[in-house]
């Protein structure tokens, strides 16, 4: 039951930076951020993190899951799973323990599979 609470609560966008528009800054917040536009500064969230297709993202990323569709030229630190969809480009790199990529991503940057995180947690 808790789980299925978590997946509805993944898919509920707290924070949006639509196609059109631009951020600059830190961009601390609980839940969900979808970025459709531009954005230059860090990121931080104990949730989910969503780079559309038109998103472009100039940042560091502390989440818990990050999904790339667009651009992004930074670091990510995830603490379960970054998602790399075939539209997506990376430009630096990951630490996380689990991560997904598509046909047809481009990364360019460095990764650590980091399994301590979730070994620890299940200790």
């Amino acid at each position: 039951m808790a789980r299925a609470a978590k997946q509805i609560e993944d898919n509920i966008v707290n924070s949006i930076i639509g196609e059109g528009s631009e951020f600059k800054g830190e961009f601390t917040i609980n839940g969900l951020l979808r970025i459709d536009g531009r954005f230059k500064g860090t990121i931080e969230t104990d949730g989910k993190v969503l780079i559309g297709q038109t998103g472009e993202a100039t940042t560091d990323i502390k989440a818990r899951v990050v999904v790339i569709g667009g651009i992004v030229r930074g670091n990510i630190f995830a603490t379960e799973r970054v998602i790399m969809l075939s539209s997506g480009q990376m430009h630096g790199n990951i630490i996380t323990p689990s991560l997904v990529m598509e046909d047809g991503v481009v990364f360019d940057g460095n990764c650590v599979i980091n399994k301590q995180s979730t070994e620890a947690a299940s200790s």
